[in-house]
């Protein structure tokens, strides 16, 4: 069966039991699915939507364990042997993916480059040593160069070889094939709006079916369930990308970040030679970090269109989308037990943009602590990439219950007030607009008596209404002029314009409204 581009696969009938089910089909939750496939379990993956086709499919798939400038603030917040340990873990994701490429002779455009955090101003410069040898105490052969393969000079940056990049729903799709010959099931469609823990945990579907399953891992990139109030935790912000074709001569052969300048990153891709003989690669070049609901979308998109065009002015831009990610406090993505005390559900989350090895990881370190906690103990034995008691030895730096009150907790109190000032606010008397005065393809909030309206005019003309309470925790919700979504500020969830949920943490679409009863009966309902 082809997924994510042919007919769905249909969701769960009744009355399935499993060893355990996985709660969403991106990186993460597909690698988890696989590798306890792979250690014998039987698995039931879930996914509200097409599989590896939400944040996943939105990636731009670097595979590094150079993150931007992360190791001077792991060692900072958590000490230079949790830096060791994530430099571990992230560099074995990497080798990993190449070891089960090779196994499963996948064919996902898998190639070898150097990674770079560069800067151009000097003022910057500093933090960029710093983070070189922050990096290589952690143990990755990190250098700091001033010469790069980027057509316009830098002041310095971090180089790290022998990272890689790939295309990961090749990648995954594979990876999902291999899961079905192993045994599991892929349902497709099947939106999960209840959990209850227990022995076994019994999962709702779409208010129908219940899959019972031993153990369950909630991989929804926002956790739909959320017991250990990682919802104050993580701040979710979003990227633009834009791509077009380069001649192949052009290419800066390398992956490369800045966190100047609400960030910019570039790498390339295979691409072909365009029908003229003439080899290429697809330039892609992210950047404009901001938060969902801040508006001005299509002014981004602008500044980072002619960013790119400036500085590879042999560029044809012909795509461009956006990807959302989540950031922890202490900037170390959550993966292990979705609460204290729990012993059969699991979680991962905040992977902070670099969710294709935390996503590899995170599959790693959950298979390995279920099988573990069933009395299995090293899994399949396969020694793919790196021993199993060496993956468990991540667990406590993952930890979702860990709290670093040092560190931590500026940034959880952040968080939390920035969600707070909008849900308190959203609830003052203030003034709205007009529906009158939504252009074709804008959105506006609007006041109808005690409630508040998200509002769309189409490119015919025609109103479209639904209720503008988020239905995750009630925060308005703000329009994407770019992408003609609805998106909440407080935690980013997203809807179409017919109000279907894109992203989570909502699963319960905005009331279109002839639905809705009363002023503001939209209100919360988060999933129990």
């Amino acid at each position: 069966m082809e997924y994510g581009g042919g007919a769905p696969h249909p969701p769960p009938p009744a009355g399935i039991t499993v060893d355990a089910a996985v709660i969403g089909a991106g990186v993460a939750g597909i690698c988890t699915a696989w590798e306890l496939a792979r250690a014998g379990r039987s698995v039931a993956l879930l996914e509200a939507g097409r599989i590896a086709s939400g944040v996943t499919g939105h990636t731009t798939a670097k595979l590094s364990a150079l993150h931007g400038l992360a190791y001077q603030r792991v060692r900072d917040t958590r000490g230079a042997r949790d830096a060791a340990l994530y430099a571990r873990s992230q560099r074995d994701a990497v080798d990993h993916v190449a070891a089960v490429c090779e196994e499963l002779g996948i064919d996902c455009d898998f190639e070898r480059l150097a990674a770079y955090t560069y800067c151009v101003s000097g003022e910057q410069a500093r933090a960029v040593v710093a983070e070189a040898e922050a990096a290589r105490e952690a143990g990755l052969l990190a250098t700091y160069v001033t010469e790069t393969g980027l057509p316009f000079p830098v002041a310095g940056a971090v180089r790290v070889e022998d990272q890689a990049q790939f295309h990961p729903r090749k990648y995954l799709l594979a990876l999902v094939e291999d899961l079905e010959r192993r045994g599991g099931s892929v349902f497709e469609g099947a939106r999960v709006t209840g959990l209850h823990e227990g022995d076994p945990c019994r999962l709702t579907v779409g208010g129908g079916p219940v899959v019972r399953a031993r153990d369950v891992v909630v991989a929804t990139h926002w956790p739909v369930f959320d017991r250990s109030l990682l919802f104050t935790r993580l701040k979710p912000h979003r990227e633009l990308v834009v791509a077009g074709p380069i001649p192949a001569g052009r290419d800066p052969r390398g992956m490369y970040l800045t966190p100047e300048g609400s960030t910019r990153s570039v790498r390339t891709a295979p691409y072909g030679d365009g029908g003229d003989g003439e080899d290429r690669r697809l330039l892609i070049v992210t950047g404009e970090k901001f938060t969902p609901g801040d508006g001005g979308v299509e002014e981004r998109y602008a500044r980072l269109e002619r960013w790119t065009v400036e500085r590879f002015p042999d560029v044809r831009l012909t795509h461009r989308w956006a990807a959302q990610d989540n950031e922890p406090s202490d900037g170390v993505p959550f993966v292990g037990r979705l609460r204290p005390g729990a012993r059969h559900s699991w979680v991962a989350a905040g992977f902070n943009g670099w969710g294709m090895s935390s996503g590899v990881m995170a599959g790693r370190l959950l298979a390995a602590r279920i099988t573990r906690e069933a009395g299995d103990g090293t899994g399949d034995g396969s020694g793919a990439s790196g021993r199993v008691q060496d993956v468990l030895s991540w667990a406590d730096l993952y930890d979702p219950v860990r709290l670093s009150p040092r560190h931590e907790i500026p940034s959880l109190l952040g968080t939390s007030a920035s969600a707070a000032a909008h849900f308190v606010g959203d609830r003052l008397p203030h003034r709205t607009g007009s529906a009158e005065d939504v252009p074709p393809g804008g959105g506006a909030v609007v006041r109808d008596g005690a409630r508040h309206l998200a509002v769309h005019r189409d490119d015919e003309g025609t109103l479209h209404s639904l209720s503008a309470r988020c239905t995750h925790m009630g925060c308005l919700v703000r329009f994407n002029d770019a992408e003609r979504t609805w998106e909440c500020p407080c935690h980013g969830s997203r809807f179409g314009v017919d109000g279907e949920v894109l992203q989570g943490p909502a699963v319960r679409p905005l009331p279109r409204v002839p639905e809705a009863d009363g002023p503001d009966a939209d209100g919360p309902d988060a999933p129990s």
